[in-house]
């Protein structure tokens, strides 16, 4: 399968933020990407369809990128899908639960479209 062709769900409670990684993608040829603004919404959206990358903020009103998290890698066909977070939660103790719970890769805010494309391609590589 092309890497274009992968399903791409994409959680931030900010409109703008996911404008902007909608776009990110979309310049980098992925064209599957669905979206939500809490973790509660993305949860809906995974007993529809499923994703092969989840890209997710971090803190959310309601519930956390790790409960989403959580709740993927707790269904047998979860464990496979590649978790990046992205978040301007950038201590320490954060990223190591965040990687120490399944998380692939760990994005903070701001960042650059180059640094981003290249922690996607990472992401979907290995």
């Amino acid at each position: 399968m092309a890497d274009q062709l992968l399903k791409i769900l994409l959680v931030d409670d900010s409109k703008i933020m996911r404008r902007i990684i909608s776009s990110f993608l979309m310049n980098m040829g992925y064209e599957y990407v669905l979206e939500a603004s809490s973790v509660r919404s993305a949860l809906k959206v995974l007993e529809k369809e499923a994703v092969d990358l989840i890209l997710c903020d971090y803190s959310m009103p309601g519930a956390s990128g790790l409960e989403l998290l959580k709740g993927v890698r707790a269904d047998s066909a979860g464990s496979k899908v590649k978790f990046v977070m992205i978040t301007a939660e950038a201590q320490l103790g954060q990223i190591i639960e965040a990687y120490r719970k399944g998380v692939h890769l760990y994005i903070t805010k701001p960042f650059t479209q180059r640094y981003f494309e290249y922690v996607i391609n990472k992401a979907v590589r290995g």
